[in-house]
């Protein structure tokens, strides 16, 4: 035992990364990729089943669980954001340096397309079983959905700009009221559980018109993906080029979102807070004069 401690404490060290954005970037790699994998793999399961094993309760639950358990892997070294998004709306409020942005966009769009690709692997026969003879988009026998979001035959682009918009913007609201120290935190080691309980919410009331994506990394990524393994451009031409509403909305959503969150919640908890810390310390100052 005492060899191989040393032996890994020394893989330990040779492999350490002592740049920390560099290392946040592969905790969210990798905990978007668990997200994507077991997310998409439950779509996988239903879709090339027949329906024989699972339905849209499931995928739910399985989107629900996989964030929560890919926050649980990277939120020491991250915050699990999984979610450009998310990023996003932190640093608009100052939690976030800017310059982590567009590092976590890129880590997390690569978590995103490892995780289509495991999927892939795994049910690479199973694909082509159900295709025989060509990897479809949309139609019969489809399967490109299994990895990005596509539109419902009765979604129009401005309905589902709008879809995009309030989802995530419903996602950002909870999150911050989830990692705001002024309005009831959640006690540590919860926020993973409740995030998770957020993504299933949503996905259980908004699911239906367009698949929730609500995150343009867990949709850029898979959809990269897919036009290379063979489904080719028409993911990104299908549904009157609809891969620009999950990759660009998103943010118009947390930007909203982080609005509504900071105009009606936010900025009241905070300054109350701040009334009754200056209250106590005044307190403190006038007896300590007194005495």
């Amino acid at each position: 035992m005492g060899r191989q401690k040393f032996l890994l404490d020394k893989i330990s060290r040779s492999f350490f990364i002592r740049n920390l954005l560099l290392r946040q970037g592969l905790a969210e790699c990798l905990g978007t990729l668990i997200l994507v994998m077991f997310g998409c793999g439950a779509v996988a399961q239903v879709v090339l089943s027949g329906g024989s094993h699972g339905m849209f309760l499931t995928v739910n639950f399985a989107f629900g669980f996989a964030a929560t358990l890919g926050i649980l892997v990277c939120g020491q070294v991250s915050g699990g954001h999984l979610n450009p998004a998310v990023t996003f709306s932190l640093c608009l409020l100052g939690r976030e340096k800017w310059r982590k942005f567009p590092v976590y966009f890129a880590f997390q769009t690569l978590g995103a397309f490892l995780g289509a690709g495991i999927i892939f692997g795994l049910y690479f026969d199973a694909i082509w079983n159900l295709n025989k003879t060509e990897l479809r988009v949309v139609g019969e026998n489809a399967t490109a959905g299994i990895f990005a979001t596509y539109p419902s035959n009765h979604l129009t682009i401005v309905n589902g700009l709008f879809d995009q918009l309030i989802g995530t913007a419903a996602l950002v609201v909870c999150v911050l009221a989830i990692v705001d120290p002024y309005n009831n935190p959640i006690p540590r080691g919860l926020e993973a559980f409740t995030v998770g309980f957020v993504v299933l919410v949503i996905g259980l009331s908004m699911g239906f018109n367009s698949g929730y994506a609500v995150n343009p990394a867990r949709d850029l990524g898979p959809r990269i993906f897919t036009s290379i393994a063979g489904w080719g451009t028409e993911v990104y031409s299908a549904g009157r080029y609809w891969f620009l509403v999950p990759v660009f909305v998103p943010f118009l959503g947390a930007f909203f979102g982080t609005v509504v969150y900071q105009f009606m919640v936010g900025f009241h908890v905070e300054q109350e807070s701040k009334r009754k810390e200056e209250d106590e310390n005044l307190k403190l100052t006038n007896m300590a004069s007194n005495a």
